[in-house]
């Protein structure tokens, strides 16, 4: 006669199958409810649950509850101290009750009140690091036998882990809402302020870029937020969750910028001691922002088209081909197209970069946003001080828009930022402002001048307003104009303006 051997799963499978969900909690409750399940079969209990402490209020929840009144008994809490249940969790140490009614720690108010006849029960802590969080309990043998020794065995091993699940769901969490919290403080670091039209048309212009794979161009003056564009583009884009990597390629010359793009192998030049992961590769699936593009030397320059074209590059000094899918973003403050005539950048490419391109109005052309802008940094600063007091006056806050900021918004945070440093800590006061009240109209136009005369008029006044607006320095000022500082001097001194510098 054959007979047909089934195999009863033992505790050990019970656990090896919960272990392998609770490192990658993805439901807590499905998986707690499991976990008491099984805890509930393997010891053939009538009931089983899962309490946890809420802090607030000092007491025990029923997080899980088995049995034929399980949707009953999680209507009702249990004090910290009150039962069996809640002075496992006051002590931490683990009850194996034999007759509950005959226990005085236990209390009978919830088994009275669901019409359930509580006979023997085994209960042991929840514990994440020696802390005691809840509870897990179980409630009458099935047999009506007691529970044993190695019943709470059993249970303890359940209740490890429930803890660990707790545990990764809680660390999981804290992880998102720390994510969360960075994401929020980057957007709040990086918004664009301002509400006039001009700047309402670039942020759309930008939305609707955000939701394609194509290259853009952003140019506009120094401190016109160039960089705040490209973060939105990106944020609003589909590689959101994918990083950003920003590079300024003005601030290396070409060898550290080949190997800042691209990456290297060990030994690929003195000094490479190892193999490095370029902005490329770092970007992958992401976007490439590629700060003052218009310093890029020629051969940095063919390189990168190479990798816009292919989308495949070779570390410096490796023969292993690299495929990434990367979204360039670049901007200047230079004319590329005048850069391009004048053989300076590759036309091939300009084109390239240059599918879509934005332009950065300068804050001259939206002095509306000036109030705007100040108080979002005022608030900056009130922060960074502890002046949260500290207001604009009106006559400061027109002379701040009466002026039309050659350095634009990053001109604007010094400003204010000076302000609220050599301010009376109350009050910010035109005199705390180092800015002129406005930047005079030219006054040289007249009938009877050449217009030779007319453009020399011009520039002396233009010459004369940005050394005054730097205190005499040639650097600032040239840097200012967008000329060579050699080329100032050779102004001043053309113009008899030796002694105004």
């Amino acid at each position: 006669m054959k007979t047909d051997i089934v195999d009863t799963p033992t505790p050990i499978d019970h656990l090896k199958a919960i272990s392998s969900w609770v490192s990658s909690v993805q439901d807590l409750d499905k998986l707690l409810h499991l976990i008491i399940e099984s805890a509930t079969n393997v010891v053939r209990a009538e009931a089983a649950s899962l309490l946890l402490m809420d802090t607030k209020t000092n007491t025990l929840y029923f997080k899980v509850a088995t049995g034929t009144k399980g949707k009953e008994v999680k209507e009702f809490r249990v004090k910290l101290g009150e039962g069996i249940a809640g002075h496992v969790a006051q002590t931490g140490q683990a009850l194996l009750i034999a007759d509950a009614q005959q226990d005085s720690r236990w209390m009978r108010t919830i088994s009275d009140r669901i019409d359930f006849e509580t006979r023997s029960m085994a209960c042991v802590p929840l514990k994440i690091n020696d802390r005691t969080i809840g509870v897990v309990q179980v409630i009458n043998k099935q047999d009506d036998s007691r529970f044993s020794q190695a019943d709470m065995d059993v249970l303890e091993e359940f209740s490890n882990l429930a803890a660990l699940a707790i545990g990764s769901a809680r660390s999981l969490e804290q992880v998102r809402q720390e994510n969360q919290d960075l994401k929020k403080k980057l957007g709040e670091k990086h918004q664009i302020i301002g509400k006039s039209l001009i700047l309402d048309k670039v942020l759309k212009d930008a939305q609707k870029l955000s939701r394609t794979k194509t290259t853009a161009l952003i140019q506009g003056e120094s401190g016109t937020g160039k960089e705040l564009v490209a973060r939105l583009i990106h944020r609003e884009s589909p590689r959101r969750d994918k990083p950003l990597v920003v590079l300024n390629c003005a601030a290396l010359p070409e060898p550290l910028l080949e190997s800042e793009l691209f990456g290297h192998e060990k030994g690929a030049f003195t000094g490479a001691t190892s193999r490095k992961i370029g902005k490329f590769e770092a970007a992958h699936e992401g976007s490439l922002f590629l700060d003052e593009i218009g310093e890029m030397a020629p051969g940095i320059q063919a390189k990168l088209l190479r990798v816009l074209q292919e989308g495949v590059f070779y570390r410096v000094g490796g023969n292993t081909p690299i495929t990434v899918d990367v979204r360039v973003l670049s901007a200047t403050n230079k004319d590329l197209k005048k850069e391009v005539e004048e053989g300076n950048f590759r036309e091939d490419l300009f084109y390239r970069l240059n599918v879509v391109q934005l332009d950065t109005p300068p804050l001259r052309e939206r002095l509306e946003d000036v109030p705007f802008l100040v108080n979002h940094f005022l608030e900056v600063f009130k922060k960074e001080t502890g002046l949260l007091n500290l207001t604009v006056s009106q006559d400061a806050m027109d002379k701040m828009t009466h002026y039309e900021w050659p350095g634009n918004i990053r001109e604007l945070r010094n400003a204010i930022e000076r302000a609220v440093v050599m301010g009376d800590g109350k009050t910010i006061l035109p005199e705390d402002l180092p800015i002129s009240a406005s930047l005079p109209k030219f006054a040289g136009l007249r009938v009877g001048l050449t217009l030779d005369e007319a453009l020399n008029e011009f520039k002396k006044e233009f010459i004369l307003l940005n050394l005054q607006h730097t205190g005499g320095n040639r650097s600032k000022a040239a840097k200012i104009m967008d000329i060579q500082r050699t080329y100032l001097s050779r102004l001043i001194t053309r113009y008899g303006m030796r002694d105004l510098a």
